[in-house]
């Protein structure tokens, strides 16, 4: 098995340049979000979320944006779920619960993924419209234009505003879901399926009956300076509510209901070995410091694969592969890293690895696995409803 070696000791930009001509869209462009668990516990120090009940969906100016910005350290399990929640123990209780609802709005995105795989690409319990061809942002509204730049520039937006966008393209546009979930994927530095599948299902309104609405009320009062510029102020093609939308029920999965196999979707709640490993693997759904495989095997070298074949395929902002190396280049600063393009789940099969399960789809691809290390999740699953994130969060221990 001959996979080439990404020598880490280069320049970002260079890396890219020379190993992933290809495997990526748009122009090299760097986000002002660092990669790294450096910068992810840098970020967590300087964690505040006093008045973030009442500011998070604020949009402009930026200074007035109660948004943490963690996300993307999230995603990668550079800080755990856990681990923010514990943060914020001693903050004042309004914050602090709103602030949890959302890392447990993360949890259900991931134990819902976890459970129904490939099938959250597909309407939960109502039609939308799921396939639909064309870009559904009009970026001659400047409230549009402004935030796809944001999420083109940045790879990150805040939540309301991924709403807008979501609403714009399915609900004003009429353009299929599907295509602008992957269309929003692509660009975001936190980019998971399991949260933007979901977000782009509740916002469309197949996942609660009820499609959200985006008119210009929302723009003026979370970042009015968009509304008093551009060249449609004054014949905004927003300025009311879209029609109320009643959608058709559908026959939901039996999965949503209940679960009959609560223990695949946890994965397992001790190590699992099968022999002694030669090397940690890491995947993209875990790359911080306290990966349960690393953290249990401090005297092994560490690898990492990037997917050649799905990058090509996805075709990733390079933004993201950006963090990514970011990240990675971090991390060798601590451990013994070797980084690679190929294919990682033949890498698994021809050599002994340790690594931490995954709760996506993917890693029932690794075969022959040496050692197995439980997921750090911030709840387990459990075998209950998953309809909807009341019922869900109603169910947990």
């Amino acid at each position: 098995m001959n996979m080439p070696v990404i020598d880490l000791s280069l320049d970002v930009r260079e890396l890219i340049e020379k190993h992933f001509t290809g495997m990526y869209s748009g122009e090299i462009g760097v986000s002002s979000i660092k990669g790294g668990q450096t910068a992810a516990y840098k970020a967590l120090a300087s964690l505040d979320i006093s008045g973030y009940a009442n500011k998070r969906s604020e949009v402009l100016p930026k200074n007035r944006r109660g948004a943490t910005v963690l996300s993307p350290y999230i995603r990668h399990n550079l800080l755990t779920l856990s681990e923010v929640f514990g943060a914020v123990k001693h903050t004042p209780f309004k914050d602090r619960e709103k602030f949890r609802d959302e890392l447990f709005w993360q949890e259900y995105a991931r134990h819902l993924y976890a459970r129904v795989g490939t099938r959250l690409f597909e309407n939960l319990r109502f039609e939308a419209n799921v396939v639909s061809p064309g870009d559904g942002w009009n970026r001659d509204m400047l409230c549009i234009n402004e935030m796809v730049s944001e999420l083109e520039n940045d790879g990150w937006l805040v939540n309301q505003t991924r709403m807008w966008l979501a609403s714009h393209w399915t609900i004003r546009s009429g353009k299929g879901w599907l295509h602008g979930q992957e269309r929003m994927h692509r660009e975001l530095l936190d980019g998971s399926r399991a949260a933007n599948l979901l977000g782009w299902q509740w916002t469309v309104g197949s996942g609660t009956g009820k499609p959200y609405g985006f008119a210009r009320w929302q723009v003026e009062k979370r970042a009015p300076e968009l509304c008093r510029a551009g060249p449609l102020q004054k014949a905004c093609p927003i300025e009311s509510f879209p029609e109320d939308q009643t959608l058709k029920a559908t026959e939901p999965d039996v999965l949503l209901t209940t679960d009959p196999t609560p223990e695949s979707t946890t994965g397992p709640l001790a190590p699992v070995r099968t022999e002694k490993p030669e090397r940690v693997l890491l995947t993209i759904e875990s790359l911080g410091d306290d990966d349960p495989a690393m953290e249990a095997n401090p005297e092994l070298p560490v690898a990492f694969v990037f997917n050649e074949q799905a990058l090509a395929k996805l075709q990733l902002s390079s933004k993201r592969l950006y963090f990514y190396l970011e990240t990675l280049q971090d991390l060798a600063s601590r451990r013994d890293l070797s980084v690679y393009l190929g294919n990682p789940f033949e890498f698994a099969e021809s050599n002994r690895v340790a690594i931490t399960h995954a709760p996506v789809p993917s890693f029932l691809k690794f075969q022959n696995l040496a050692e197995v290390h439980p997921y750090p999740w911030l709840r387990l699953p459990h075998a209950g409803s998953v309809r909807s994130f009341s019922a869900w969060r109603g169910k947990l221990r």
